[in-house]
């Protein structure tokens, strides 16, 4: 009975250590799809500031 009991205590405290585990990496997958996000939108804004700036080279070089 003893035996059973200790490897209860270690069954539990195994389980507590992987919900914690489990917490902590539901936190960073969060924090990784907003920084995924935020680059997502980052790379946007930049890709249409490089066609604006194509579009007046494009412009310029026909008026020139």
């Amino acid at each position: 009975l003893k035996a059973l009991a200790e490897r209860f205590d270690r069954l539990a405290e195994q389980h507590r250590r992987l919900a914690e585990e489990n917490r902590s990496l539901g936190q960073a997958q969060e924090q990784l799809v907003a920084e995924r996000a935020q680059l997502l939108n980052k790379n946007e804004q930049a890709r249409s500031r490089v066609a604006a700036m194509i579009a007046r080279l494009k412009s310029l070089e026909h008026n020139a």
